[in-house]
C-alpha cells in the first residue's frame, strides 16, 4: 500500500487573472454546493486501490466525550470526520459543545475518552505534530495589541519556523489577502474588530496549514464585516485548505459549508449537506405576520393559532416568532386555503396582516431535530413538533 505525501496547491492565485478567478470560484462554490469535487487541488494521505486513489479523512473522531469536574458532559460520544478540502460546519446554540469540541481537536483539551486525529496523528499523544499542520483563530482573536498588524503574522511564521525569505512574502500576501495592507504598521490594538479577525485569520494561515479550525470567525461583526470575512474564507476554501467551522448562524452554515452537523446537548443529531438536510424537511415554511399590543397580546394570538391549527393534516410544525408563527406545512401551496378558513374561525381572535412562503432553511432542519431554534427572541417558547 503506498501512502501520499502531504501537499499543497502549486498554483497561487495571484497568477490568475481577476476576471478568470472569479469565474472558477463561481464553478468552485457550484461544485461545493452540490457536493461534487472542487476546483482547488488537494493531495492529501491516502492510498492506491487500483488505479483509484483512495484518501484518508484529514480529521477523524470517534465516540469523543468530554466530562468537567462537577460532571457536566460537555462532549458526548460524537463521531465525525472531515475529507481532503471540505469545509464542515459545526451548528449549534451556545454550550452545545461546538468549542469544547475544537479545543480538544486543537490540542488545548484533553479528551475525557474516545479518539481524534488531525492529518493522521493523535490529538493526544501526537499533539506536536498536530499543531504543526494546524491553523486556529479562535472567537476572540489572540492578538497582541502593542504589536503592528505586520509583526502579529511574522511573530507567528517564526514561532512556526518560516523562513525568513519565505515569511515576508507569505506575510505581504495575507496582507493583501485580508485587505488590511495599508494599515499593517499601525498598532493592531487600534484595528475595527472585522480587522481583528481578519488579522487573526491571517495568522493562523501563515506557515500554510494542512487544517484550518474556525471558532464562531464572524461572532460580534456587523453585516458588511461577516459579508467581507465569508468572501475571504471561500477564497481559502477554494485553495483546497481543509477547514471547520463553528456557528451558531444558520446563512452562513448555509453560504460557507458543503456539509453540515448539527450538535446539540453534546451530541451531533445530524449530519449532511445544507441542501439535503433541508430538503429532508419535506415542507414549505410559511409565516404568519400578527397585529398584536404587547408580548402578552401576541402570546394569546399564537397559543389560539395552535388550537385553530389542531388536528390540520398537512401541518407538520409550529414555531413561535417575535411578530408571530412559522409553519411547517406540506404542499402550501394547497393547503394554504384550508388554512386561513381554520383562522377565520375566530373572526378578529386573530388579526394576520401578511403570509410569507419559502423554502425551508437549516433553522427549519434544526428546529425539527432539536424541538427549539438557535438564536431566537421567542427561542424560550415551546414549539409543537409533528415530524
Amino acid at each position: 500500500m503506498d501512502r501520499g505525501v502531504s501537499g499543497r496547491r502549486v498554483t497561487e492565485t495571484a497568477l490568475i487573472p481577476t476576471q478568470a478567478f472569479r469565474c472558477l470560484e463561481e464553478l468552485h462554490r457550484a461544485g461545493r454546493k452540490s457536493n461534487r469535487p472542487g476546483l482547488g487541488i488537494v493531495l492529501g494521505r491516502g492510498h492506491s486501490e487500483g488505479s483509484r486513489t483512495v484518501t484518508r479523512p484529514v480529521i477523524e473522531v470517534e465516540k469523543l466525550t468530554k466530562v468537567y469536574p462537577g460532571g457536566t458532559r460537555a462532549v458526548d460520544g460524537i463521531s465525525f470526520h472531515v475529507e481532503p478540502g471540505e469545509l464542515l460546519g459545526f451548528l449549534g446554540p451556545n454550550g452545545a459543545g461546538k468549542t469544547t469540541t475544537i479545543r480538544i481537536l486543537a490540542t488545548l483539551l484533553v479528551a475525557t475518552s474516545g479518539m481524534a486525529r488531525v492529518a493522521g496523528f493523535d490529538v493526544t499523544r501526537q499533539a506536536a505534530e498536530v499543531r504543526r499542520r494546524l491553523g486556529l483563530a479562535m472567537q476572540t482573536p489572540t492578538l497582541d495589541g502593542f504589536a503592528t498588524g505586520r509583526e502579529n503574522i511574522e511573530l507567528i511564521g517564526r514561532m512556526h519556523r518560516v523562513a525568513r525569505a519565505e515569511l515576508k512574502r507569505r506575510t505581504d500576501e495575507l496582507l493583501e489577502l485580508m485587505g488590511l495592507t495599508l494599515v499593517a504598521r499601525k498598532l493592531a490594538g487600534t484595528y475595527s474588530g472585522g480587522m481583528r479577525r481578519r488579522l487573526d485569520l491571517a495568522c493562523a494561515l501563515v506557515h500554510r496549514p494542512q487544517v484550518l479550525i474556525l471558532d464562531e470567525p464572524t461572532e460580534g461583526l456587523d453585516p458588511q464585516s461577516r459579508l467581507a470575512l465569508w468572501e475571504e474564507l471561500e477564497r481559502i476554501s477554494y485553495d483546497g485548505t481543509t477547514m471547520l467551522l463553528t456557528t451558531h448562524y444558520m446563512e452562513e452554515a448555509d453560504r460557507l459549508c458543503n456539509r453540515v452537523a448539527i450538535i446539540d446537548n453534546g451530541r451531533i443529531v445530524v449530519d449532511g449537506s445544507p441542501g439535503d438536510l433541508k430538503a429532508g424537511i419535506g415542507a414549505d415554511t410559511v409565516t404568519l405576520q400578527l397585529e398584536a399590543h404587547g408580548p402578552e397580546e401576541m402570546a394569546r394570538q399564537q397559543e389560539r393559532i395552535r388550537a385553530l391549527l389542531s388536528g390540520f393534516e398537512s401541518l407538520d410544525a409550529i414555531a413561535p416568532e417575535p411578530f408571530g408563527v412559522r409553519l411547517a406545512i406540506r404542499d402550501a401551496g394547497r393547503a394554504i386555503p384550508e388554512l386561513m378558513r381554520r383562522l377565520d374561525r375566530d373572526g378578529q381572535a386573530v388579526h394576520v396582516i401578511g403570509l410569507t412562503v419559502g423554502q425551508p432553511s437549516l433553522d427549519d432542519v434544526f428546529v425539527k431535530y432539536t424541538g427549539r431554534r438557535i438564536r431566537t427572541e421567542a427561542a424560550d417558547q415551546p414549539i409543537i413538533l409533528g415530524w
